[in-house]
């Protein structure tokens, strides 16, 4: 199968500067960056025999499910556009590129053009350099102004560090245009006394939304020449824009969009993202504007081989006595310790700080007993290392001094790491985009790579594992968000009116939500309506109201106990669940236990220890129907989409083994209960329905409850969402519809666009839930099919076959795709 049409990764920073095409047409293997070494390429095992090496053995054989060869693929090349400046084009080619590859080329192109435009194609595929060459080069032609101010830019990243990361790759490939790109990053961390230099000098300003949303855009007036010479917004990684803080994102762009309408400009938006299903159209409910998407990846790459690979089951049981799964930490830590010592450089991933550090001492002991030289070339890489500290890390992982390195997402998101020959997926990382993102840190130099997904106990792993089409024969998730969410929209009406004030011809650009919530607003007097105009009343800033990232409420600041040291917040609404009384609470890379949760002063006392558990919360969960905004029928049952009241109380958490999972104990907890209004998706079933799928009374609340845990773990397979995002309820006989019934919810006040795409696939949705219940090789069900670890009930009563039959019997009747 052809790769360019597979989902590949995300940023590259400036992979590609370090990319010297040769000919027309080249083999990744031919390819090679100024000082990049090339004598050992044919040296080093392919991925084909890596992988025998691991899978040697009866046992481990076993383990791997499915094994994905994708090809060799050559590059297309093009030449810039001539309205790219000469110099311009010569600082690239003083880099190490001669000729852009094509699609680079069309995205600058669609720049010039005045077109906005979104490049989603894949790892190390030069996507930073297609925006950039538009951009400097009108920044260059702004330089000659007579103020010498000109056209400026401003860049987005979702992260401080990645900005970081962009201007030090833009010095260095603007270093033979003089003084002509003056790039400086403004975030929280940048000195009072820069600051004004960043707004009267900088011509490419790197910052993000959190900035842009609290700094920038309420002082607008000290931005006023910026504004009004800017000329293009880059929005890098714009597939992190999902969600609840996606929506948010997407009406702070309409914001910077007004401000620079009032001064004159009109800026054309640069996206770059994963390889997306749609980008363009998601790319265009984020800015509001159309947006022109170029998708074909003329970048090489070298051959990838791809396997899946599934712990197998141990003796330890779990709950109700199901069967445990060995975790994909202890599985991870094996095979980074394999590839180690046959002198392959890797990279784990892992989705947690500490599971990150587990496996690095994991490896590092194994190690030791193999060659006590070897320990040495493994450590950790995570958030909350300082700056100084990742860049030696990745230093050393580039030169070969480092082997391994276990890390978080942390190394996922725009960071070059040339070299290395093999990465780890320490369990599904919740989308496709992200895995393949993070399968691309491999072979990023025309080597071939080998990539391993390790499944964790989960039902959605299990699947995968298991069904490698949902991988490999897929397109990638549709990024979701609602700009549209009341609760989102709100807070930020009252942000415009207070930068400038707000008139009936701005409620165009803010939604078609936006006309109705503004009398709201004026009755909870946030707003005033003068004359033409709405107005901001209050003297606390207007920006406060809401935090983006956040899910609302007052956070709770998480303190050292001993020292009273502030370690960090958590919003309110995951309070319950991350830092009650007994929690397990990590903070870079340290872990403490939560002594005592105080609700009324939104303060979680915490203390230092190590503890050999993991805690997760358990909640009942009871639901009511608002309006259903859509029906379907389902033969005699019926797919429904509408807003409900959830009433959700967390009443215990568990505490499990760090390694096996295995539970240690349960633990009741005393909190109040708290009400949410969001965005469900739910369907019914007939008792006729129940009769032909042989659904008795006595196993009706296990077949609902169970299809309800699985498919709550199968919903991110078709949303970008992770299942921590959504939750569930079933019940036998609800009230409001006088059936059978199970919901699936947002976990966010208003929705976040999760239960409404659930909704529009649901067919494929549940058709994959009875398909990954079906293949799992428990008897009575488990943590890879159908028990959740966040079941309030203690994941009783569950019925495995029951709920095969009842899904069976329902997608019978469901309307064509």
């Amino acid at each position: 199968m052809a790769f360019n049409h597979l989902p590949a990764g995300a940023h590259d920073a400036l992979g590609p500067l370090s990319r010297t095409p040769v000919t027309h047409s080249v083999p990744m293997a031919n390819t090679h960056g100024p000082g990049r070494p090339t004598a050992h390429a044919d040296t080093r095992p392919t991925p084909g025999t890596v992988l025998d090496r691991l899978a040697a053995g009866p046992s481990r054989a076993a383990r791997i499910t499915h094994t994905e060869h994708l090809p060799p693929r050559a590059g297309r090349h093009a030449v810039w556009p001539d309205r790219i400046r000469s110099d311009v084009v010569a600082a690239i080619a003083a880099a190490g590129i001669d000729h852009p590859w094509a699609h680079q080329a069309e995205a600058a192109e669609h720049a010039l053009d005045g077109t906005s435009v979104v490049v989603a194609t894949g790892t190390a595929s030069g996507k930073s350099l297609a925006y950039l060459a538009p951009v400097l080069s009108a920044l260059a032609d702004g330089a000659q102004a007579p103020n010498g101010r000109g056209a400026t830019a401003l860049y987005l990243s979702p992260t401080k560090a990645l900005a970081a990361d962009q201007r030090r790759a833009v010095r260095e490939l603007a270093a033979p245009l003089g003084n002509a790109i003056r790039p400086a990053v403004y975030d929280g961390d940048t000195p009072v006394e820069e600051r004004e230099w960043v707004r009267q000098y900088a011509n490419y300003v790197l910052t993000n939304p959190d900035m842009l949303h609290r700094g920038i855009l309420p002082g607008h007036p000290r931005w006023s020449s910026f504004l009004k010479a800017l000329r293009y917004v880059v929005i890098d990684e714009c597939h992190t824009y999902r969600g609840v803080f996606g929506s948010h994102v997407a009406q702070v762009l309409r914001r910077l969009r007004r401000l620079c309408a009032r001064y004159g400009s009109e800026p054309v938006f640069l996206l770059a993202s994963a390889t997306a299903s749609d980008p363009a159209a998601a790319a265009s409910r984020l800015t509001g504007l159309a947006v022109t998407e170029v998708v074909d990846d003329a970048s090489p790459r070298g051959e990838v081989v791809f396997a899946l690979w599934e712990p197998p089951l141990t003796d330890l049981k779990g709950e109700k006595g199901a069967p445990v799964r060995r975790t994909a930490t202890a599985e991870t830590a094996d095979l980074l310790t394999d590839l180690v010592v046959q002198g392959v450089r890797t990279v784990a991933f892992v989705r947690s700080r500490r599971g990150a550090e587990l496996i690095s001492v994991i490896a590092q002991e194994r190690l030791a007993a193999v060659d006590r030289s070897l320990p040495g070339r493994v450590a950790a890489y995570r958030g909350g290392y300082l700056p100084e500290e990742r860049r030696a890390l990745e230093r050393a992982l580039h030169s070969g001094e480092l082997l391994g390195l276990a890390a978080t997402t942390a190394l996922e998101l725009g960071v070059d790491v040339s070299g290395l020959d093999a990465v780890l997926i320490t369990g599904y990382p919740g989308t496709r985009a992200s895995l393949w993102q993070q399968a691309g840190r491999a072979g990023r130099s025309g080597q071939g790579a080998l990539a391993i997904l390790v499944a964790r106990d989960d039902p959605l792993d299990t699947y995968l594992v298991h069904h490698p089409e949902a991988l490999f024969r897929r397109p990638v998730e549709a990024t979701v968000l609602d700009p549209d969410n009341p609760y989102v929209l709100a807070p930020h009406l009252c942000a415009a009116a207070a930068e400038l004030p707000l008139t009936d011809a701005d409620l165009t650009l803010f939604g078609p939500t936006a006309g109705e919530l503004l009398p709201q607003l004026e009755a909870a007097k946030l707003l005033r309506r003068r004359a033409t105009a709405w107005h901001w009343t209050r003297r606390e800033r207007a920006a406060d109201l809401t935090d983006i990232r956040g899910g609302g409420g007052r956070p709770v600041q998480i303190v050292e106990a001993a020292t009273g040291r502030l370690l960090g917040t958590v919003d309110e609404s995951a309070s319950h669940t991350a830092v009650h009384d007994g929690a397990v609470h990590l903070h870079q890379g340290r872990t403490y236990l939560v002594k005592h949760l105080d609700l009324e002063d939104s303060v979680a006392l915490v203390e230092e220890a190590s503890p050999p558990f993991s805690t997760t919360a358990r909640d009942t969960t009871s639901i009511s129907v608002l309006e259903t905004e859509h029906e379907i029928p389902w033969g005699p049952a019926r797919l429904c989409f509408g807003s409900v009241e959830v009433t959700n109380q967390v009443v215990s958490y568990l505490r499990r083994r760090l390694l096996s999972g295995e539970v240690l104990g349960e633990a009741k907890l005393d909190l109040p209960p708290r009400t949410l209004r969001t965005r469900a998706v739910w369907w019914t079933v007939t008792e006729d329905q129940l009769d032909e799928a042989r659904i008795t009374p006595e196993i009706l609340g296990g077949a609902l409850h169970a299809a309800e845990h699985a498919s709550i773990g199968l919903l991110p397979l078709f949303a970008t969402c992770d299942r921590w995002d959504i939750g569930g309820v079933s019940v036998p006989l609800h009230p409001d519809t006088l059936l059978p019934t199970v919901f699936v919810y947002d976990g966010h006040p208003g929705g976040a666009g999760f239960a409404e795409r659930a909704f529009h696939t649901a067919r494929a949705w549940l058709t994959a839930t009875r398909d990954a219940i079906a293949a799992c090789e428990c008897a009575a069900g488990c943590p890879s099919c159908i028990q959740s670890p966040k079941c309030g009930n203690g994941n009783d009563p569950l019925h495995k076959r029951g709920a095969i039959r009842l899904l069976t019997r329902l997608l019978a009747q469901a309307p064509p795709p």
